[in-house]
């Protein structure tokens, strides 16, 4: 062994004794034993050390040699050269939570070949072809959507607009439910907003549904006639009326429902669709399905409301129908115009001249009254009409006064008239022709007493 590889051995047994003494006594006993060494075993540390300094500058000659390191940087992440590289922390996006720079993310990163979806031949190629995909709207979204874009449509009556919001929704397989759920809210609506459906249904054929889709959603609303009875108990006559006017306004084929009663033998389905074929097969039937609805309440002549309440009332004296009658007077849609009702009703009676009639009309004004069909103001106004022409009506009919007297008094009796209108009936002093020899005029009873 040479020379130097002897000074290193040296070495490494003073390491090794420091180390142990570190090991086994605390810092205090370091720092005593280090007060203890003599004058000689620093002075011989010393020239080690210095040794160290020039075998770390020198390279040995000798391949075996070992430069011995402290055991204190073994582990030690800093850099060897004292400096670091001079780059800032994290690439200047260090801080506790911090994944990265801000907007890092929008940075386009090389896929990892040791992805499994790395693809390289399909990118390079161009094979992979991204699309946008949005989600389909579910049967509950479109109900939803069309309960408010419908009811919306009934105030503002722009079919473009509701297409238009329709269209929004981006609806792309069942359309056909649009169609259903649109119907199913004019089951519980006025015939002038069934009307507006119709209208609605006519307009977005070809636009937002085909006919196969206007077809499928009455194969759906047949085979729910049942369920949508329990709401509407008229609801067979109601889509029966739907379907003849959706043939009429060339939505459906005329054969469609031949198909139905084939396919379809619900007792009420069968109804619905005797009630479409019926229209259908009217003379000018295609015409007046245009109709089908009735025109808007405040839109219809008068001639035709007046004819319309003494059809309704003579129809009601021939059945007693309380519940049909009211029916076909809230269908009409003419709150304003009920007091012609009562008008025509009390000069019905009087003309009858028959007690059983008298009957029958209080009763129907009386429920009419007590379902706030027919307002106390409007059953003032038609009575205070009949007041009014109680001298034209007693030229037709004589016993009018009494009559009218009769039924005042009956219909005050039932609750629907006050005392305050009872008062307002006109009374009639008996009249009668003197003799010839008075001149022929006509005195009062009380003066010829």
């Amino acid at each position: 062994m040479d020379k130097n590889s002897s000074e290193v051995s040296d070495i490494l047994v003073d390491q090794e004794i420091d180390s142990e003494s570190n090991a086994t006594g605390g810092k205090n006993d370091v720092s005593k034993s280090v007060e203890n060494l003599s004058t000689d075993h620093r002075i011989k540390k010393k020239a080690k050390r210095g040794l160290l300094r020039q075998l770390s500058k020198e390279a040995l000659p000798n391949s075996h040699s070992v430069v011995v390191t402290q055991r204190s940087w073994k582990n030690t992440r800093r850099p060897r050269n004292g400096r670091g590289r001079g780059l800032p922390k994290k690439g200047g996006a260090g801080g506790k939570g911090v994944w990265g720079k801000p907007g890092s993310e929008l940075v386009e990163e090389d896929m990892d070949m040791n992805d499994p979806n790395y693809e390289s031949d399909s990118l390079e190629n161009g094979d992979v072809e991204l699309k946008t995909i949005i989600p389909e709207t579910s049967a509950d979204e479109i109900r939803k959507s069309t309960e408010s874009i419908v009811l919306e449509y009934y105030e503002h009556g722009d079919t473009d607009e509701a297409a238009a919001a329709f269209e929004d929704l981006s609806i792309s397989k069942d359309t056909n439910l649009i169609i259903q759920f649109a119907i199913e809210i004019a089951l519980d609506h006025k015939p002038s907003h069934r009307e507006m459906t119709s209208v609605l249904i006519s307009d977005f054929y070809g636009r937002i549904v085909k006919q196969r889709d206007i077809a499928l959603a009455f194969d759906t609303l047949l085979r729910n006639l049942p369920d949508l009875m329990l709401d509407t108990p008229d609801a067979p006559t109601v889509l029966g009326n739907f379907l003849a006017r959706a043939v009429a306004d060339d939505c459906l084929p005329p054969k469609i429902i031949q198909q139905f009663k084939e396919k379809i033998e619900e007792e009420h389905a069968q109804s619905a669709l005797h009630r479409a074929e019926t229209l259908l097969s009217m003379k000018h039937g295609l015409v007046r399905l245009d109709n089908v609805w009735g025109v808007g309440g405040g839109l219809r002549p008068v001639k035709y409301l007046v004819r319309q309440m003494n059809l309704l009332l003579q129809e009601y004296l021939s059945s007693g129908d309380i519940q049909e009658a009211t029916r076909c007077l809230v269908e009409l849609e003419v709150p304003h115009f009920h007091h012609e009702l009562v008008y025509e009703a009390v000069v019905m009676t009087l003309e009858a001249l028959n007690s059983t009639v008298e009957e029958a009309m209080c009763r129907l004004l009386k429920s009419l009254s007590a379902a706030v069909i027919i307002t106390p103001d409007m059953m003032e106004r038609g009575f205070q009409r009949v007041y009014e022409d109680m001298p034209d009506i007693i030229l037709d009919v004589p016993l009018a006064g009494t009559v009218l007297e009769r039924f005042v008094e009956q219909c005050h009796s039932a609750g629907f008239i006050s005392e305050e209108m009872v008062k307002k009936m006109p009374t009639r002093g008996r009249k009668r022709f003197v003799s010839e020899g008075d001149g022929g005029r006509i005195k009062d009873n009380k003066a010829a007493m």
